[in-house]
């Protein structure tokens, strides 16, 4: 089952749940028809489509809202703040292109500030799933909960078997205690990719897709930055805001010293491209994302003992 198909099927067995966009139907082009009174686009007008279905959300209804990232976190952010956050109203927010998936889109069109945003507005949830698997193994549970939320919508294809969706729990993969990898959505791929070259290599890997980074798995977090030599935070995002700043903070709470690698966008947009050509031009693919994780591991041991783990 798809994600379109996941919708038919839950508007259809319970009309309360509306679906609405802002001429963005990339994902949803057949429900129209499917699902006929329960499909709204108001067109290019985010802040209008927050606020319909924050009024359609009052009157007992369970809007499934959609448009582009950037322009929904950004142009509609006092609209999710104040009519969806302050009134805990159960919308979903569905970001289309989030991140690098916005590929050869420029800079008003990149949404790599969205997590920051939708983090820090109280009440509203964020799910960013690895791929498409993940996304389908979380939203059942998401969209029929009673809590806004932020989702990075996400339609790669999946190169694991994703367990069950929890809540505010991150999966785990490895139980190294070399590296620690803490990641999310578009990069899940290329984090696996680099934590493979590495174990080849011999360094200890263990890697968290975090799914959701509000509520956020504080358990497993706190547990890798205890056992592991070094924690990576790997994330389509600007450095301030996002998992490195949640990391910064949990760290900063529980007392916690850690050697942290942050790789992220620093204070700048990504150029432009097809998606895998934005990955390796950013310094995100796995043996570039496995080079600089080793680099730093490394950095403080002897020339020699480096050399021997420097083949990757």
């Amino acid at each position: 089952m798809n994600y379109e198909e996941m919708l038919t099927e839950l508007v259809l067995k319970n009309e309360r749940f509306i679906v609405l966009t802002a001429e963005n139907r990339a994902a949803i082009r057949n429900l129209p028809n499917k699902i006929k009174n329960n499909f709204i686009d108001t067109g290019i007008t985010e802040q209008t489509l927050v606020g319909i279905s924050a009024g359609l959300a009052l009157r007992g209804r369970y809007p499934i809202v959609h448009a582009l990232a950037s322009f929904l976190t950004m142009r509609a952010f006092e609209f999710i703040r104040t009519d969806v956050g302050i009134s805990n109203l159960p919308v979903k927010l569905v970001g289309s292109f989030a991140g690098f998936l916005s590929e050869a889109n420029g800079p008003t069109h990149q949404a790599i500030e969205d997590v920051s945003l939708m983090r820090g507005i109280p009440n509203v949830n964020v799910f960013c799933p690895a791929d498409e698997s993940d996304m389908m193994k979380g939203l059942p549970r998401i969209l029929q909960c009673s809590d806004p939320f932020y989702i990075r919508y996400n339609n790669l294809k999946s190169q694991v078997i994703h367990s069950n969706f929890e809540m505010g729990s991150a999966e785990v993969f490895g139980s190294g205690n070399n590296v620690a990898i803490l990641t999310y959505g578009t990069l899940f791929g290329n984090a696996l990719h680099a934590k493979d070259l590495l174990e080849a290599n011999g360094i200890s890997v263990r890697l968290l897709n975090l799914r959701t980074l509000k509520p956020i798995d504080e358990t497993k977090i706190l547990e890798a930055a205890r056992d592991c030599e070094l924690i990576v935070t790997i994330e389509d995002h600007f450095l301030t805001g996002g998992l490195f700043s949640i990391l910064s903070e949990l760290l900063v709470k529980y007392k916690i010293t850690a050697n942290v690698l942050p790789l992220a966008l620093n204070e700048r947009w990504f150029k432009p491209g097809l998606l895998e050509n934005v990955i390796e031009h950013e310094g995100f693919t796995g043996p570039q994302l496995a080079r600089r994780i080793q680099e730093k591991l490394f950095s403080n041991k002897n020339t020699e003992y480096y050399a021997e783990w420097s083949n990757i």
